[in-house]
């Protein structure tokens, strides 16, 4: 039908795609599945089972902002680029911050801010493979 696709659809189908990775995080014992009685109904959870992945994760978030910092988002490792925006679109990053201490606190939320008030149209024109990423965080940016 091809609202498969369609940029502005995308809230409609992130739940298809959360449901994917999670099944392949199951796969590869990243996650665990369990049932969760939530009052009226039960509901499938993916809880995390392998936290040194994880913590793995959140190591990597931290170093990209505090020690590998580059101003510039077109010279970022495109991965390191979609996982903020993904953990931000997740509404995680303070807990990824959390365990810092003030200061670096502080700078890790100013730099992401940053990021993250870009107008992802302006640096979707600028190329280098982020074109995607840049519509995800202006999708997310709308909803």
């Amino acid at each position: 039908s091809g609202e498969t696709w369609n940029p502005f659809k995308l809230q409609y189908q992130l739940r298809n795609v959360r449901e994917r990775l999670a099944k392949a995080l199951v796969e590869k014992g990243i996650l665990t599945t369990e049932k969760q009685n939530f009052l009226l109904f039960d509901m499938t959870t993916h809880p995390v089972c392998n936290a040194s992945e994880k913590q793995r994760l959140l190591k990597k978030l931290q170093e990209s902002v505090l020690e590998r910092w580059v101003n510039e988002p077109q010279r970022m490792e495109r991965r390191t680029l979609a996982l903020l925006v993904l953990a931000h679109a997740s509404d995680v990053l303070e807990n990824v911050f959390a365990s810092l201490a003030d200061d670096k606190y502080d700078v890790a939320m100013n730099r992401t801010k940053d990021l993250l008030d870009m107008d992802p149209e302006v640096e979707a024109a600028k190329g280098k493979g982020t074109e995607m990423i840049w519509a995800v965080l202006a999708a997310f940016n709308k909803s």
